[in-house]
């Protein structure tokens, strides 16, 4: 049942094909993002990146879960998302294996995060951003609009990695 559910209880596939499962982050605060490479809020994974970076010494994990479901904007397979976003983007954060999130094929986690958010949280487009708790809940979610260098998200994180 998805409400007795933690984020820890998913296991995903890492860009290189090889198993990871979420509990290994149990007690840090995360990000979790479905992202497009071609996508114009593409610009966004700079913002995760520098974020990433600003907060990893307090836990904080953000992992990219591709996506082709929306608009078609992640055509590419492992190798090229891989080298687009390390070299146009310089991301060092876990990426997951292109994965859909939407629709009656939609990950596991995806279907938990929709169910965890609720009508209005489920995924609609490519860069939604929830934020995960240490006690591996959903503590708020933002859609595409609001970027990662936001004074609103950056509160949430600063929040979010605070809260023991």
């Amino acid at each position: 049942m998805l409400t007795s559910k933690t984020i820890y209880d998913f296991d995903c596939i890492d860009l290189q094909g090889k198993p990871l499962s979420l509990r290994q982050y149990q007690g840090q605060p995360m990000v979790i993002v479905n992202t497009a490479s071609l996508c114009s809020f593409s610009t966004q994974y700079e913002g995760l990146e520098s974020l990433w970076q600003k907060h990893k010494s307090e836990g904080l994990t953000v992992i990219s879960v591709p996506s082709n479901d929306f608009g078609r904007q992640e055509p590419g397979n492992s190798t090229a998302i891989a080298s687009l976003c390390s070299s146009k983007f310089g991301v060092t954060f876990p990426i997951l294996q292109k994965t859909p999130v939407t629709g009656p094929n939609a990950h596991p986690l995806f279907q938990w995060l929709a169910h965890e958010t609720g009508f209005v949280g489920k995924v609609r487009w490519n860069f939604y951003k929830y934020l995960i708790g240490r006690d591996g809940h959903v503590k708020e979610w933002f859609t595409f609009l609001t970027k990662p260098e936001t004074q609103r998200f950056e509160s949430a994180i600063s929040t979010l990695v605070r809260k023991a």
